[in-house]
């Protein structure tokens, strides 16, 4: 069926599968899918369809958005099946919204009628048992499956106090922490503004304010599409302080705005923003630290960062988890071909890292292999 008519299928159906998936992602729930839907590309939302499974009693099982589309394989045109949502936004931790025993098995016919060359799962998370189960039942047919990292997310796993937390961090690492937020109550008059569900509007502005004015027009959150994707999913988010948004004012003035989102146990954090003027006074460290205090105090078990490893992640934590892409060929000759090209690729790209470039350029010649196989197709 469409995404449209397994959107009308209601938030209570997505939601059980959400509810009893052993990874669920923020990034998979009716929600989300609802917004990315009215912020994507009209030929985007209308090419994108979902396989329903179903029990024999009419129950819903699982559900599998996806969207066929051109894109490049190693240069190559080729038609590739993905999730319906793309990278829109940088949805992390992606799985399939499955019951613990459906029948995934269903799936693999229903994919084989379709018309494309290879199925691309990106941003899928590290613990995923549902993708494995799937990839396994396409394994089972003959097909082929390769799995590559493809970013890193930074995460704590939360403590049961701040007091706990604090005492993991390195000695110099506690004392600038504790040391920025002294400063700052010292120097200024400092308050903190939580935006509950009749205030959201109130705290969007502020955080692309300040979002605007770090980053400016090529920030992330200054992208009209991203603006209507986050501003209608905040506004579907369940009551229970699901949506996070806050500011920090010195002295009645905006200094910085943070954004997340709670799902399950878990406390995301998505984007922030802060005025420039009050670099110095580290006041986006200050408001991430009150917002993993947040956490603990409200018996969260883990607090994400998201993908990426920027420095300012490795403040509060140093391990992360991995999120992948997931290649899958079926057999014949173009599955064939394009698994025979992935290989030469990689095999290309490792021999120039690993070889003097003098030395490397003598192999240029694998490109070339490239170059056939697209006059081919």
């Amino acid at each position: 069926m469409s995404l449209g008519e397994a959107l009308s299928l209601g938030c209570d159906i997505w939601s059980a599968l959400h509810a009893r998936s052993p990874a669920p992602s923020p990034f998979m729930t009716w929600a989300w899918h609802r917004s990315w839907a009215e912020a994507a590309e009209r030929d985007e939302v209308e090419s994108s369809r979902v396989f329903v499974l179903r029990s024999g009693g009419g129950q819903t099982e699982a559900l599998f958005p996806f969207r066929v589309f051109r894109a490049r394989f190693r240069r190559v045109p080729i038609r590739v099946l993905g999730w319906a949502i793309g990278d829109l936004g940088c949805p992390d931790h992606l799985e399939v919204p499955a019951l613990p025993g459906a029948d995934l098995d269903a799936l693999v016919p229903e994919l084989e009628r379709l018309p494309w060359d290879a199925v691309r799962l990106d941003n899928v998370g590290e613990h995923s048992p549902n993708v494995e189960r799937l990839c396994a039942a396409c394994e089972r047919r003959g097909w082929t499956v390769r799995r590559f990292p493809l970013s890193r997310c930074p995460y704590i796993a939360l403590p049961d106090s701040w007091a706990v937390y604090l005492s993991g961090l390195s000695a110099n690492r506690r004392h600038a922490l504790l040391r920025s937020e002294r400063m700052l109550y010292g120097a200024h008059r400092v308050t903190l503004t939580e935006y509950a569900a009749d205030r959201l509007e109130e705290g969007w502005r502020c955080l692309l304010g300040l979002h605007i004015k770090r980053w400016g027009a090529e920030g992330h959150l200054a992208m009209r599409a991203l603006t209507r994707l986050h501003g209608k999913f905040a506004s579907l988010l369940p009551p229970r302080g699901a949506v996070w948004l806050a500011s920090l004012a010195l002295d009645g003035k905006p200094a910085a705005a943070w954004y997340g989102f709670a799902v399950g146990d878990t406390v995301y954090f998505y984007n922030g923003g802060w005025d420039t003027t009050f670099r110095r006074r580290s006041v986006g460290h200050v408001l991430t630290g009150m917002m993993i205090r947040r956490a603990i105090e409200q018996r969260y078990r883990v607090f994400d960062f998201m993908r990426g490893e920027e420095p300012y992640k490795r403040i509060w934590t140093r391990v992360a988890r991995t999120c992948y892409r997931l290649l899958l060929f079926r057999p014949g000759w173009r599955g064939t071909a394009l698994r025979w090209l992935d290989w030469v690729s990689s095999w290309r790209s490792a021999l120039l890292a690993a070889w003097p470039a003098g030395l490397a350029t003598w192999f240029s010649w694998l490109s070339e292999a490239n170059w056939y196989l697209d006059v081919a197709s």
